[in-house]
């Protein structure tokens, strides 16, 4: 909620200065208004004709030699649109409309002669291009006094765009073949060097290659085959190398019975040990018969048979011993030979690896020379493709709908819209430069501000064109305010033998004096007996609000050419005395700093309930300082939204450094009908009703003030 009405405040604080600067709102509104309207109605009048174009960006033909497809168009460029924009106002087009239309005599003013670069500027000045949204149609239009020149003007930037498009398309087409074929040269050059260089290689390291013009054949130097063959070699002889081993170690873990099996497996013919090995086995076959049959081990048959059958084992194992042998020996040297072929081998592919770094070169410039030779042929075929598409032609701009002269009444200006912008201007102007001069004026504007910069309480706040109440013949609404401003100051917490008041301002026409005439009367109205000593001595001006004489007052008094009781002048009111200022001698400036008035204070002090000293401005005169130090109460006025807060510290500063005692602030002069902040301090008006209203004053502050100014 609170923060509501702190919305609700700002936004009225806003209203609030709209109302208060509304003269100035208004006269920046009329002011912008009427002179919009004056400048438009002097403004030329133009005709506009406008020529529809549908433009295409540039195809990519023969421009780019080793791009994609040569007659592919270029990829959509969102800038594309506004670039022509730009292109359609440069100097190249538009001096060319110049030359053809012979616009420096037509648009000169006559007698003299305009150079292109001014016609150019006039014409872009008067030129409007728009593109018609979604599609690649822009519209050229040109506003002229001659509506025949407008369209002439617009068809020929068309025409002249339309050339200079195709014009550049079929340079760029020229250009880009005059690349390709000179690339296409450079690159067979190339290629013939290449070509040269490998069959140098070959000649020279004996290279055999099956076929230079394929990147996939083996190429030798005739090494390859001979480590072919002696790795198989290699692999033969290893071979029998394993099997020899096998066949040792087999026949080492034989037992005799295992012999004949064995050496069928081992595919090894021995003839002593076909013979032999059946003779032993059946000897042993007979051995266990004989036993069998029960007759003793020591029998001789059984001896007979047991020694032949050791003859026959003796033979078989000497038989398996020389075979061991033999095989131990050929194992030797097919190991031996094993050896050998690695040797050979070893040293054929060290053979082989210097004839590959013999065939680095050449491998390296075929494969320059192939690739080198494929993108020739691709150049080839790119500028052929070039030359045919160089044939077609193409339009980048069709001109759809030429310019025709523009019937009816002129283009430009639109009053209409003139004027509508006026409007708004003049609003946001005005109320700009009411806030820009609110912001500037430092001037107190609220009661806040008394009690923010000042420190000091409002004792009342005045309206404006107050009325002088002893020249009324009633009270009216505005007694009512100084009966307020009275009750503030008797309830202010003063103390009540203090009966001396001054009232001071910053400068001159504050209402001042106005203010103290009329918190006098009202003291006076209400029982007081009452004096006003008019000591402004330089520009006095309570004489006139009481209409007595100012020739003679307290000027006299000071000089001591009069006594307290000669100054002294009846009012209209038995209650209230006067003493005029009198006239002050052009010598005798300095007068009212004298004892003579502190002496004068001090006496009407006790004769008098309430006295009242008016005083000259504080800051440009001494004498109001000496009277706020001399006299036991001052009020201090300040005028609303004149003088700035920093004029009006120095005021407080200059009552408070002399010792016065300030007992509040009157703010005077307020525009209560248009400041909404004031408006509940005339509501006390609604209590009068229309007979008060209609009562009016003999003499008002306003009055006043056009005869004399008010200090």
């Amino acid at each position: 909620m609170n923060d509501q009405n702190e919305v609700k405040l700002h936004f009225l604080d806003y209203w609030r200065v709209i109302k208060m600067r509304i003269g100035l709102i208004l006269l920046t509104f009329f002011l912008v208004v009427i002179t919009t309207t004056v400048y438009v109605i002097f403004l030329p009048k133009k005709y506009l004709s406008k020529v529809t174009l549908e433009i295409k960006p540039d195809s990519n033909r023969a421009i780019d030699p080793l791009g994609a497809s040569s007659s592919t168009m270029r990829s959509y460029d969102p800038q594309f649109i506004t670039t022509q924009f730009q292109v359609l106002q440069k100097n190249e087009i538009l001096y060319k409309v110049i030359d053809q239309l012979n616009l420096i005599d037509k648009l000169s003013p006559a007698g003299v002669k305009w150079p292109k670069s001014a016609i150019a500027n006039l014409l872009v000045g008067d030129m409007e291009v728009q593109e018609k949204r979604n599609t690649s149609l822009i519209e050229i239009g040109i506003y002229n006094a001659d509506r025949e020149l407008a369209k002439d003007i617009a068809n020929t930037i068309a025409s002249v765009y339309k050339a200079s498009r195709i014009e550049e398309q079929q340079s760029s087409v020229k250009t880009g073949l005059g690349e390709i074929k000179q690339e296409l040269e450079e690159q067979k050059t190339k290629v013939a060097a290449l070509n040269q260089e490998c069959s140098v290689l070959r000649q020279e390291r004996s290279i055999v290659d099956p076929d230079p013009e394929n990147s996939n054949v083996l190429i030798t130097l005739g090494k390859d085959k001979e480590v072919s063959m002696v790795e198989n070699q290699v692999g033969e002889q290893q071979a029998k190398v394993d099997m020899l081993h096998s066949q040792l170690k087999r026949i080492d873990e034989l037992k005799p019975e295992q012999l004949m099996e064995a050496l069928r497996i081992l595919n090894i013919d021995d003839p002593t040990i076909t013979a032999k090995l059946p003779l032993f086995l059946e000897a042993g076959v007979e051995e266990a018969k004989i036993m069998a049959s029960g007759i003793g081990e020591n029998h001789p048959i059984v001896r007979g048979i047991r020694s032949q059958r050791e003859t026959y084992a003796k033979i078989l194992a000497d038989q398996l011993d020389g075979m061991r042998r033999a095989l131990a020996t050929n194992l030797q040297i097919q190991e031996d030979t094993l050896k050998t072929f690695n040797e050979k081998l070893t040293k054929a592919k060290k053979e082989h690896g210097e004839e590959k770094e013999m065939l680095k070169p050449y491998v390296e410039k075929k494969s320059n020379y192939l690739m080198s030779k494929g993108m020739m042929q691709i150049l080839d075929q790119r500028f052929t493709a070039a030359r045919i598409d160089s044939q077609v032609t193409f339009n980048p701009v069709v001109i759809r709908e030429k310019a025709e002269a523009t019937p009816g009444g002129p283009s430009k200006p639109s009053i209409l819209k003139w004027i509508s912008l006026s409007l708004v201007i003049g609003t946001v102007l005005g109320i700009a430069l009411a806030f820009f001069i609110e912001y500037l004026d430092t001037s107190v504007k609220t009661i806040e501000d008394i009690e923010r910069y000042l420190q000091l309480p409002v004792l009342a706040v005045i309206p404006k064109d107050i009325s002088v109440l002893i020249n009324q013949r009633r009270d009216g609404q505005h007694a009512e305010i100084y009966r307020i401003l009275k009750a503030n100051l008797e309830l202010g917490g003063a103390d009540r033998d203090s009966n001396t008041f001054t009232l001071v301002s910053g400068g001159p026409g504050e209402g001042k004096s106005t203010t103290l005439n009329n918190l006098a009367f009202t003291y006076a109205k209400n029982g007081a007996n009452v004096l006003v000593v008019d000591a402004d001595l330089r520009r006095p001006s309570q004489h006139r609000f009481f209409g007595v004489d100012n020739a003679f007052g307290l000027a006299d008094y000071l000089l001591g050419r009069a006594t307290l009781e000669q100054i002294v002048t009846p009012t209209k009111l038995d209650t209230l005395k006067f003493i005029a200022s009198g006239k002050l001698p052009h010598d005798d400036a300095g007068i009212l700093n004298s004892q003579k008035m502190i002496e004068l204070i001090n006496q009407v002090r006790g004769q008098y309930d309430v006295v009242f000293f008016d005083s000259p401005p504080i800051l440009g005169v001494s004498d109001a300082s000496n009277l706020a130090s001399w006299i036991e109460n001052t009020i201090m006025v300040v005028q609303h939204r004149r003088f700035p807060r920093a004029m009006l510290q120095r005021v407080k500063q200059g009552v408070n450094r002399v010792g016065g005692n300030i007992r509040g602030v009157v703010l005077n002069n307020v525009d209560t009908k248009n400041d909404d902040a004031y408006a509940y301090y005339s509501n006390y008006s609604e209590y009068y009703g229309s007979k008060n209203r209609a009562e009016a004053p003999l003499a008002t502050g306003k009055a006043h003030e056009n005869n004399n100014e008010d200090y």
